[in-house]
């Protein structure tokens, strides 16, 4: 468990700082889903830690009707990446931001689609909201790069202090 305090209070770090004044979608919320499964190898953990964090700050921020879809699109990355590959580089963690935002971008617009009035409910209606979504996808990809090489240079600098 020693091991894990760190990983489990960067990710607490990474959560609580969307409370914090951004700009619209620049949060760490993809990079905690894909950065988990490197830093907590234990797959239960990961989903705790990141569904209690997200949990503590959006009873903060807000109970919102598209929380479903957020979360499932976490935990869905969460299993899949964490599947995937154990091994944290440069090329993995750019890869794994980039479907992380990806697959957040498509899964979560489809509960906007389908939860809002906004939007016809047919393909046209669905295919509108994912192109009105589009410029929230800049910030989306580029916060998970950020909080994701954050995060792993932080950590690798700390094993290199450790050793």
């Amino acid at each position: 468990m020693k091991k894990e305090i760190f990983p489990i209070a960067l990710i607490l770090i990474l959560a609580f700082s969307r409370l914090i004044p951004h700009p619209p979608n620049f949060t760490p919320i993809i990079s905690m889903a894909v950065m988990s499964g490197f830093f907590l190898r234990n797959i239960r953990l990961s989903l705790l830690v990141v569904v209690f964090s997200m949990l503590i700050s959006d009873i903060i921020i807000g109970i919102h009707s598209n929380m479903f879809f957020v979360y499932f699109s976490l935990i869905l990355i969460i299993f899949t990446f964490n599947m995937l590959t154990k091994k944290m580089n440069i090329l993995n963690v750019a890869l794994l931001s980039f479907c992380g935002s990806l697959l957040f971008f498509m899964i979560s617009n489809f509960g906007v689609w389908l939860n809002s009035t906004l939007y016809e409910k047919n393909i046209s209606g669905l295919i509108n909201c994912y192109t009105m979504a589009i410029p929230f996808f800049h910030n989306t990809l580029i916060s998970t790069l950020f909080f994701s090489y954050i995060a792993m240079f932080a950590n690798s600098s700390l094993r290199k202090i450790s050793i």
